[in-house]
């Protein structure tokens, strides 16, 4: 009996744990964001983005990347969550063309085990530009 009282008091403590991991990790991704914005207002959705001169990407979360291009940042909602994407994921991006397009398909990598996550999609590009 005390063994399994014992035991769910370990599996509550890991639940509670977990869920304040998880909204660490979108306070974070709401500060990242937020930061990387200020200043700026979106413009127009658009398809698709040149590589050229292109850098990033920085992951914010598991819906959210952010590429800059000079002054501009481009924020592209993932049209669903990618449950592999973190902030320290590399993207492995599936290009046709020296453009990046709405549902064109990349695969985020984990650095340390350089294993493949699922395949994800790119949403519309919005830019943002500074006021």
């Amino acid at each position: 009996m005390r063994l399994a009282i014992l035991l769910g008091a370990f599996a509550l403590a890991g639940c509670t744990g977990n869920a304040a991991l998880q909204e660490s990790r979108q306070a974070q991704a709401q500060r990242d964001l937020a930061e990387a914005l200020e200043g700026r207002v979106a413009g127009k959705p658009q398809d698709c983005v040149s590589t050229t001169g292109l850098g990033g990407p920085q992951v914010i979360d598991a819906n959210t990347l952010l590429y800059r291009e000079g002054g501009r940042v481009w924020r592209n909602d993932l049209p669903s969550s990618c449950p592999s994407l973190d902030r320290f994921s590399i993207i492995v991006a599936e290009l046709h063309g020296s453009q990046i397009c709405r549902n064109d398909m990349f695969r985020p990598v984990d650095p340390g085990s350089r294993i493949p996550g699922l395949r994800c999609r790119f949403g519309r590009f919005t830019p943002y530009v500074k006021k």
